[in-house]
């Protein structure tokens, strides 16, 4: 078993395990159920040795109706196991399922914003419903065919080994021989279905990125080359796939070809002992039904096996993720951010994406408490990863950043991030109601304060037009509103949170000239006694920043305000506020 597929199922059974009382009353009822399912061919054993010695009517037939009452008794037992079984089955897997999905939900969220840009969403949603649906397989074939498999396969055992030795013997070393080769078949076959299931992974993940882009492809009359490139990812599932059935049903051959090889031996050994009297006619019945039930039970241990190596080959790129340590994690004993002034210092900070070389090359600079720092410079210059270092989106290499004295790196994560509001550049807003998403920003707050903060941020007018108001649906990513209004929504939701430090990262670039004018008076009202750090392309939305930043390579080659950074001769600033001026930009 490959190393990631014992931690699937080292991860399954750490579940199973918080439910000790209910796996343990499915093992009684698996087992009750499985041995009094084998009982009855004993007693109808006894029937036919009753009817074989013969004697008076009566006398048979009193003992025949003893016998009828024990197997009526045994068959009431192996109701009582199933309905056991059923029963608490129908609580255990889905509380285990939801626990399962619970989990990979919180771990998933946990994992940094490099690993989302590095990975399609609709491939990572298809692997949480397959570890779910993984666990619910793999348990389902342990408690429904290899606990009952085991228990009646010794229990054939040990009933054809009373009947005679030499027959339990013969049996018994098939088993092993049997049961070795399934289990080395399907471990070869697992090689297999890794493929396979990383090829489904990469089919969904296809299909979701060409559908996510659906506009792109329209506009760019791209639908054939989309179909070629499709249809190329599908050819691989094509062929992994066919590999992975062939070799089941090559499998299957071989294991039919050994049970014919079994029947005959066990039977001819059972002709020769009975031409020695050593067994009776009634045993014949015994041998036979325990042959047909070993050989299904054996049969499906092969289509078992591989099954549930299937399932937790399905199961195992969540796995991975899960047991992915987080890229940004709190650090132990990590205390809440308090903020009582508001000062933001980078203290030498180092920074790089992966192994390129560094975005940030030893950045220093202190804002002080309520003062509104504009961001500024070409792209790639730093502006947009100084805002995510901020957030904690990354870890720095090298240097710290404090607020109020406070590492960053300290504190949690979460009490970072409540403490600052992001106005981005292109809002994304959840598929929910216009009320729930402006309320995002303070997930407490009154309905009254939620339309508040609307006003403020001049939604409320757009709002009112829509026939449902508040309770209206943005739909997926805030699609069924305009850039402007996302905008207006984004802004309304950081009124709301009213965090001490606030990031508007090109903040009106999707307004209209009249709306910007109302947003921008929200917005001055919204940066009151706050700090303010403002990204932004257009420099006449920055020229009352206290303080402008420009960068260049990482660094900061000018600082100072309007004034004095267009009066610079030679300088970036003025190079730029010209080239906008004349209308390049």
């Amino acid at each position: 078993m490959k190393e990631n597929t014992r931690k699937t199922f080292r991860f399954f059974w750490g579940y199973v395990k918080r439910h000790k009382i209910a796996a343990s009353a499915m093992l009684f009822g698996l087992l009750l159920g499985s041995i009094m399912g084998m009982v009855w061919v004993m007693i109808f054993r006894e029937f036919f040795a009753i009817l074989e010695m013969g004697g008076e009517k009566a006398v048979v037939s009193a003992a025949l109706m003893v016998t009828l009452g024990w197997i009526i008794f045994s068959e009431a037992l192996e109701w009582i196991g199933w309905r056991i079984v059923h029963y608490v089955d129908n609580w255990l897997r889905p509380q285990v399922m939801s626990e399962i999905v619970q989990d990979c939900f919180e771990y998933m969220h946990q994992h940094s914003y490099r690993f989302f840009t590095n990975n399609f969403v609709g491939s990572l949603v298809k692997k949480v419903g397959r570890i779910m649906r993984g666990f619910e397989r793999v348990i389902g074939k342990i408690y429904w065919d290899m606990v009952p498999m085991t228990t009646k396969v010794l229990f054939i055992l040990g009933v054809l080994t009373w009947l005679h030795p030499m027959l339990g013997a013969i049996m018994g070393a098939w088993v092993v021989v049997f049961v070795y080769i399934q289990y080395r078949l399907s471990k070869f076959k697992l090689k297999y279905d890794v493929p396979r299931a990383a090829m489904d992974s990469k089919v969904t993940a296809a299909l979701a990125d060409s559908i996510t882009n659906n506009s792109n492809v329209k506009l760019f009359a791209a639908l054939k080359f989309e179909m070629k490139r499709f249809g190329r990812v599908l050819k691989r599932w094509f062929k992994a796939t066919k590999i992975s059935w062939d070799i089941d049903a090559h499998i299957e051959s071989g294991q039919a070809a050994f049970m014919i090889l079994l029947e005959f031996v066990i039977l001819y050994v059972a002709i020769k002992l009975w031409e020695r009297d050593l067994i009776v006619l009634a045993d014949f019945f015994v041998i036979q039904a325990y042959l047909f039930e070993l050989f299904h039970q054996l049969w499906n241990l092969g289509r078992n096996l591989r099954e549930m190596y299937e399932a937790l080959a399905d199961s195992e790129e969540m796995t991975v993720i899960l047991n992915t340590p987080l890229e940004v994690a709190d650090v132990g004993g990590a205390a809440k951010l308090r903020i009582t002034r508001g000062e933001v210092e980078y203290m030498n900070v180092h920074f790089a994406y992966g192994d390129s070389e560094d975005v940030l090359r030893g950045l220093s600079f202190k804002i002080k408490p309520g003062e509104k720092i504009a961001l500024i410079g070409p792209s790639g210059g730093g502006k947009s990863t100084i805002v995510k270092l901020l957030l904690r989106l990354f870890d720095i290499q090298k240097g710290q950043i404090l607020i109020d004295g406070q590492n960053i790196a300290e504190v949690t994560q979460d009490s970072l991030r409540e403490q600052i509001a992001l106005v981005p550049q292109d809002p994304i807003l959840f598929h929910r109601s216009l009320m729930d998403n402006i309320r995002y920003g303070r997930r407490g707050a009154s309905d009254k304060e939620v339309m508040a903060a609307a006003k403020m941020a001049h939604c409320h007018e757009f709002i009112q037009n829509f026939p449902k108001k508040y309770d209206t649906f943005v739909g997926e990513r805030g699609v069924k509103l305009s850039g402007g209004q996302r905008q207006r929504v984004a802004i309304a939701r950081a009124i709301l949170s009213n965090a001490g430090i606030l990031v508007l990262d090109e903040a009106t670039s999707s307004l209209d000239s009249e709306s910007e004018v109302l947003i921008q008076e929200a917005l001055d009202n919204l940066m009151k006694q706050k700090t303010t750090f403002i990204i932004a392309h257009r420099l006449s939305t920055i020229m009352r920043a206290d303080r402008i930043f420009v960068l260049n390579g990482g660094k900061i080659v000018e600082e100072g305000q309007h004034a004095d950074l267009v009066g610079m001769r030679g300088g970036l600033y003025k190079k730029l506020w010209n080239l906008q001026v004349g209308g390049y930009l």
